[in-house]
């Protein structure tokens, strides 16, 4: 069975054709990007590998950079769960940092291209960029047991340590496995500082 997430799109709601449509496509950006890397990638040789003519692809998604924030989002919201409420609020908001680390750990083309796509000016991908910090915000605010429209600092502290930390990993200085590890280190020095 399908989430709602992938029947929704950054320009509209989709019918379930459209969504397998979408689904092929994100899923044949992840094997080009792994093949071929973000560079070389462009949305025809995506459309080419996902049986779908270029026309219908760009009716998708604007830009390469649009299908790699999609096939991100889509790995975010499958891979990232609900906050164990049998955990302390501690554990609970460093399992969700770890957790969106992990999300692309182990795929250094993907990652690369995540973190150049999320940083772009594409008005798809800004819809995106807001939708990704959107969910984030409400895993951390869950796991600290707040509403989700909070403006308590220890959700916005660990969105700036999440955030630097990705680009970190993004930039090639360690990897996401160990950035993982650091950010829930990290985040359990920040609340335990802030209780």
């Amino acid at each position: 069975m399908s989430s709602p997430s992938s029947h929704e799109s950054t320009r509209r709601r989709l019918t379930d054709q459209q969504a397998e449509t979408v689904r092929r496509l994100t899923e044949a950006a992840r094997e080009v990007l792994h093949e071929d890397g973000f560079e070389a990638m462009t949305v025809r040789m995506v459309a080419k590998r996902a049986g779908v003519a270029p026309a219908t692809a760009y009716t998708y998604f604007s830009s390469k950079n649009h299908l790699v924030a999609e096939l991100f989002w889509r790995m975010l919201v499958s891979s990232v769960p609900a906050p164990d409420p049998s955990l302390d609020i501690t554990e609970r908001a460093a399992v969700v940092l770890r957790d969106v680390a992990l999300v692309v750990a182990g795929e250094e083309q993907l990652a690369g291209a995540v973190t150049v796509a999320l940083l772009g000016s594409d008005p798809d991908v800004a819809h995106l960029r807001i939708r990704v910090g959107g969910f984030i915000r409400e895993r951390l605010a869950t796991a600290l047991g707040l509403p989700v429209d909070t403006d308590d600092e220890r959700v916005e502290l660990l969105e700036m340590l999440y955030s630097g930390a990705l680009v970190r990993a993004g930039m090639g200085y360690q990897t996401y496995s160990d950035i993982a590890d650091r950010l829930a280190s990290a985040a359990k020095l920040l609340l335990e500082e802030h209780r």
